[in-house]
């Protein structure tokens, strides 16, 4: 049965989605900023204890964090503030499990983006411009970016690790994988494999570093380069992921076109991204799609019919897709020996 979109009947579930929702999402982002749950990941702390801590204005620090208790990310108890245990594991930058990476970006570029959603569908023309390449020279922004990308790839990896069949693969290449988190995690998940990991210079340094954390420099390498302009490493299987809604049909057409050149024959493509369903009943994929328009000359997420299409232009046999994650579709296509 196919499922069905939410359907909003009272005023008060319009206010909710026009008005409460980006409220509470700058609550919570506000408390990354302000490092608050790494605060609280030392000890619990009252209200004016977490007040000075974090050298809030008394006016409205108690309704702050008496909004954080109602959203489930503090606990409250006799007058002493703690993290929710998913706050603890998901919110701390010190724990592996941290995603305020991802969080901390849609902070800085996204929530401001999405005040400007009207002149962008009017115009078709993103609302930030330049902020990737700026990144890149800013070693706090690139720090930040890496983390989110991390974040990302350390929720897929291991699914990915195990949706395909690495048995006998011998080299595998991430093509944009920034600091190689994914290629670092699936070698870690099947020791036999060599991997590579293609992104631009500037990520280089951040690579070695990270491999050597997740003890895989032995077997892994960086390739330097841009995807278009650049040959791509030649490997059993390549993976695409979060890449392709970047770009605009044409330029993903021209990618998937250098894949095929670049995997070894009898090897796989595996692409991956937050692919749209054919009926417009999950707003979640919908909703990044937009974040494309906001933040890249032609970018989109796309079908999976889409991605079959590309790929069997480029020669590639469609294989399959499969749902990864929450959100993801992960499609495999396979070049003939």
């Amino acid at each position: 049965m196919t499922a069905q979109p939410p359907k909003i009947t009272t005023p008060a579930e319009l206010i909710q989605l026009g008005k409460t929702a980006f409220c509470t999402a700058k609550v919570m982002l506000s408390a990354l900023e302000l490092r608050l749950f790494a605060v609280l990941a030392e000890q619990p702390l009252t209200g004016p204890q977490l007040e000075e801590r974090l050298r809030l204005h008394p006016r409205a620090s108690r309704d702050f964090f008496d909004t954080l208790v109602a959203l489930g990310l503090l606990m409250r108890e006799e007058g002493r503030y703690s993290n929710t245990p998913a706050a603890g594991q998901y919110l701390d930058p010190g724990k592996p499990a941290y995603v305020g990476g991802f969080l901390e970006r849609s902070d800085r570029v996204l929530y401001p983006a999405w005040g400007d959603l009207t002149r962008a569908l009017s115009t078709g023309k993103p609302r930030v411009t330049n902020a990737f390449r700026e990144m890149l020279s800013d070693p706090d922004r690139l720090s930040s970016y890496l983390g989110m990308m991390d974040t990302l790839s350390t929720m897929l990896a291991p699914l990915i690790a195990r949706a395909f069949d690495w048995s006998a693969v011998k080299s595998y290449a991430d093509i944009g994988g920034a600091r190689g988190n994914l290629a670092g995690r699936i070698a870690q998940e099947h020791p036999h494999l060599s991997v590579h990991v293609f992104d631009l210079p500037p990520m280089e340094k951040a690579f070695h570093q990270h491999a050597e954390r997740l003890v895989v420099a032995d077997r892994a390498t960086f390739h330097a380069g841009d995807f278009f302009a650049d040959p791509l490493p030649e490997a059993d299987v390549l993976t695409i992921g979060h890449v392709l809604h970047n770009w605009a049909p044409a330029e993903r057409r021209t990618l998937i076109e250098k894949a095929f050149q670049a995997v070894n024959p009898g090897g796989a493509l595996i692409v991956y991204d937050r692919m749209l369903a054919d009926e417009p009943v999950d707003a979640e994929n919908l909703v990044i799609s937009l974040d494309m328009l906001l933040t890249t000359d032609g970018g989109s997420e796309y079908l999976v019919a889409e991605c079959r299409e590309w790929i069997e232009e480029a020669g590639f046999t469609f294989e399959s897709a499969q749902p990864l994650g929450e959100h993801d579709t992960l499609v495999v296509a396979r070049k003939e020996s």
